[in-house]
């Protein structure tokens, strides 16, 4: 849900724009063929490393498949992706085969064994920028621009540091499974501040690029959250749901307010120019 935040505002832009069946087509494969192919391919490659992780198995943090499942997935995810190849080749022509070739190489990169980027920091971080690929799916299918640079900049930031609070939550299980991440590479305090300076970059941007309360508020809720949790000088346990039931409520409400609030306003798809700060 996290990484939907910035999407959905490209979605209502579009709404009077498009038949409605390319409109359901997009946000149906966003919400369930994408994440198969993402979080299927994940749980395959990473089997090993979550039988370690405490959070797994649950319906909020995901499933920690068995076997047999984990072998029938590979082929699950091939099947659902099938019809949305199809659709997409109608709706937007070949060039859907070259977004599906650069989703699919993000895809190899990051959990390649042996060589994947999810255990070279700081890759693991960067490569979250290819979330944005669903920026570019949403323009074409709803025959509109593609977004500013601007919006696909504060895409980037938002995805890397989601990430790195879901690597927070794992440093334990990575630790005992030897991966390397950003967060194991510096420490889970020294993460937690580099959330927060995510969160402070996107809240200038927000506030000096685009209009509208989201934008310059949550961020900087989501940033206090944080920072309420650092210690300087305590290496505390991982971000587990029993001590940290306060800041995860707190995150994923902001999460769903901000994803309301660009539902509603759009606030991500127009730049404000001059920017605020070189107003005078």
């Amino acid at each position: 849900m996290e990484h939907d935040g910035p999407v959905l505002p490209h979605a209502a832009r579009a709404c009077g724009h498009l038949p409605f069946r390319q409109a359901l087509a997009g946000i149906v494969f966003r919400a369930l063929p994408t994440r198969v192919l993402l979080y299927g391919v994940n749980d395959i490659v990473d089997a090993e490393t979550d039988s370690l992780n405490p959070r797994k198995g649950s319906f909020m943090f995901g499933s920690r498949g068995a076997r047999e499942q984990l072998a029938a997935l590979k082929w699950q995810i091939v099947v659902v992706q099938m019809p949305f190849v199809m659709a997409f080749y109608f709706f937007v022509g070949p060039r859907i085969l070259w977004w599906y070739a650069l989703l699919l190489l993000a895809v190899g990169l990051y959990n390649a064994p042996g060589v994947g980027w999810k255990g070279r920091p700081p890759f693991d971080v960067l490569i979250q920028a290819s979330y944005l690929l669903v920026f570019v799916l949403s323009s074409w299918l709803n025959k509109v621009p593609q977004l500013p640079w601007q919006t696909f900049l504060f895409g980037a930031l938002f995805a890397m540091h989601s990430h790195i609070f879901g690597e927070v939550m794992d440093i334990e299980p990575d630790r005992l499974s030897r991966r390397r991440t950003t967060a194991t590479s510096i420490g889970r305090v020294s993460a937690k501040f580099l959330i927060a300076a995510f969160l402070c970059v996107e809240t200038g941007l927000g506030a000096d690029l685009f209009s509208g309360l989201d934008r310059h508020g949550l961020p900087r809720l989501r940033c206090s959250l944080v920072l309420a949790r650092c210690d300087s000088t305590v290496e505390e346990p991982g971000l587990s749901s029993e001590r940290n039931a306060p800041l995860l409520v707190g995150w994923n409400a902001a999460a769903l307010l901000g994803m309301l609030w660009n539902w509603t306003h759009s606030t991500l798809t127009h730049v404000r120019f001059p920017p605020q700060g070189l107003r005078t």
